[in-house]
């Protein structure tokens, strides 16, 4: 049985996220949280359901928006990771496949198995590759889909029709599973609220507080109205990816840096170029990489990159080298090949990677995470990825129960089902019986659910629900993760974006010249979604 799949459970509106409710919450004076998670990424969103869901009193505390950074900049991907099996790091590659299971059934309206072609143009390509993805299945166990299998010539073709077919031997078929990164962050912060905890988004740590030698608190300011909080508990967890060793310093001032940074970028393109409800894999790169061209939302998302970088950035972008590597990929295996012209977006993220000594390449650094507990009692959590979020989480709280700062309870995340983000948007819940303030706006009116754009499936309505819903407070907030038309179609975005600015105003109670400001600085943003503005 799935633990929590039933909507009536926990909160009444628990389809819901209330930032005004959160707010008040934290800014409660001489409450004290069980556990207070710095980072709104899939790490600490991780955290934090896996502590509510145990009991504890848990707040969770981010900067800028939920999935803000790298989190909503993956490539839509949870998987074992094929290459990390090439590279021998087998316990990842285990762990991964299992935690790949439990979200296709925990999260089954966010989480989908997707098929993945890889594509042979030598014979001695065809057993080499049978048997790497054959013993990636074994590694799935019970959590294996559908079995690997090879491909004749033809049966290629009929799947990727737009490959190159010269000298095509046929290929090679396995399963992983795709989602949208910035729909299962909010998923995971609607979870949180479910399960009695809280989330705040744009409430910033500002110091680290201590009683005597050790961290029992925060000061943190929320961002919108400039108030200061001073927020005392037990446990507190640094679970803010690239932004960890910046924590860190804030604990001990001189803490020597434990992250490594790599960009890892993606283009957006019609999903002309691959005409395919199937993924094509090219198994080895000229840097030693795996690249992937998948349909995703009506598109085809190319990536990804690995590039060090020394800079951590909330708004990364690809530079022009990157965009012209994944291309020239691309122009390898599609008959019909893309020009810079045809991009309809293109982002970046940084992978936040703990050193190791003597590590090189940043494509050779495990992707595996690490939990530190400094002499003051800070938690802090980094490295990992998408695919292990909910493992990082539990092993974070077990390691905080070992520390003594919690009492001991049994971590339940396995068979916790995922709030589906709701109630309007893209996996809308019909249950809807509170006040009229919280029904769904096509009832109100009707005509909002024309759409916003010919060339993007979203509606006015879904614009309302992400901010009364989903703790959307600008503009960027709506179109680069609500909605993800930033990724989708950056021209077309930036063509509704004064829309959305006047809804995004009229819901919040903001100015017109908010609104104008807002506009203005998404479409700075959005100048760095396309080939031609890309920096390097």
């Amino acid at each position: 049985m799935v633990v929590g799949s039933k909507r009536s459970q926990g909160r009444k509106d628990g389809s819901k996220v209330k930032r005004e409710e959160a707010v008040g919450a934290m800014e409660a004076k001489g409450h004290v949280w069980d556990v207070i998670v710095i980072g709104g990424g899939a790490t600490g969103l991780g955290v934090a359901v896996d502590a509510s869901a145990r009991g504890y009193k848990t707040l969770l505390l981010e900067q800028s928006d939920f999935a803000k950074a790298t989190s909503s900049r993956s490539t839509k991907l949870i998987h074992g990771g094929v290459r990390y099996l090439r590279q021998g790091r087998l316990s990842l590659v285990s762990d991964s496949l299992k935690e790949r299971g439990r979200l296709v059934r925990n999260a089954p309206g966010l989480v989908q198995p997707l098929p993945f072609i890889v594509p042979t143009y030598h014979w001695h390509e065809i057993p080499y590759y049978l048997a790497g993805l054959k013993l990636y299945d074994l590694f799935a166990g019970r959590w294996r889909m559908d079995p690997s299998r090879r491909l004749n010539r033809q049966a290629t073709l009929e799947q990727l029709p737009n490959l190159v077919s010269s000298r095509l031997k046929g290929g090679i078929q396995y399963y992983d599973a795709q989602f949208d990164d910035a729909q299962l962050a909010m998923a995971l912060a609607e979870t949180i609220f479910r399960l009695g905890g809280k989330a705040v988004n744009y409430a910033q740590v500002r110091e680290l507080l201590k009683e005597g030698s050790r961290v029992d608190g925060v000061i943190a300011e929320d961002l919108e109205s400039g108030k200061v909080s001073t927020i005392r508990g037990r446990a507190i967890i640094n679970a803010t990816g690239v932004f960890a060793d910046a924590i860190r310093r804030l604990d001990h001032s001189d803490a020597p840096p434990i992250m490594t940074y790599s960009r890892g970028s993606h283009i957006v393109l019609p999903a002309s170029f691959l005409s395919s409800k199937a993924a094509l894999m090219v198994p080895k790169t000229s840097d030693g990489r795996v690249l992937f061209a998948i349909p995703w939302q009506g598109r085809l998302l190319a990536g990804t990159t690995d590039v060090p970088t020394t800079e951590a950035s909330l708004d990364p972008s690809p530079s022009t080298e990157e965009i012209a590597y994944i291309l020239g990929h691309l122009r390898d295996y599609l008959r019909r090949t893309p020009e810079p012209h045809d991009i309809l977006s293109c982002f970046a993220g940084l992978r936040p990677l703990v050193k190791a000594g003597g590590a090189g390449q940043t494509s050779k650094i495990s992707r595996d995470h690490s939990i530190e507990v400094s002499l003051s009692g800070l938690i802090t959590v980094a490295g990992g990825k998408w695919t292990t979020y909910r493992k990082m989480g539990a092993d974070t709280i077990d390691r905080a129960i070992e520390t003594g700062r919690l009492k001991k309870r049994q971590c339940v995340t396995e068979k916790l089902a995922i709030s589906s983000p709701g109630p309007d948007g893209p996996n809308r819940n019909s249950n809807n019986d509170d006040e009229d303030e919280d029904q769904p706006v096509s009832s109100e009116q009707p005509e909002a659910e024309r759409r916003l754009h010919p060339s993007l499936p979203f509606s006015e309505a879904e614009v309302v629900s992400a901010v009364r819903h989903q703790m959307a407070r600008t503009v960027e907030d709506v179109l680069a993760r609500r909605l993800r038309a930033l990724f989708l179609d950056v021209e077309a975005s930036v063509e509704i974006a004064p829309k959305v600015a006047a809804i995004v105003a009229k819901e919040l109670g903001r100015t017109d010249d908010w609104a104008q400001r807002q506009v203005v600085q998404y479409k700075r943003l959005a100048g760095k979604a396309l080939p031609q503005t890309a920096e390097a």
